[in-house]
């Protein structure tokens, strides 16, 4: 087994209609232009309220990718 070394970065994705919409779109953007991301962690769930309903998700991820040798 290969020992891995990770770099995290940190994201922060948004979305009308979910949190789980607004992790994948973050997701979906980093992959774009990150090879290889292999996992995430939720560190931060913000939103904004509009005539007394959720009006817009902002989820902060911390995603990993392994270092290349």
């Amino acid at each position: 087994m290969k020992n891995h070394v990770y770099k995290l970065i940190e994201l922060t994705g948004t979305s009308t209609l979910s949190v789980e919409d607004a992790v994948n779109n973050a997701v979906r953007h980093a992959h774009k232009a990150v090879k290889n991301l292999r996992w995430f962690e939720v560190v931060d769930t913000r939103g904004d309220i509009a005539k007394g309903r959720v009006e817009h998700w902002q989820v902060t991820i911390k995603v990993g990718f392994p270092v290349e040798d």
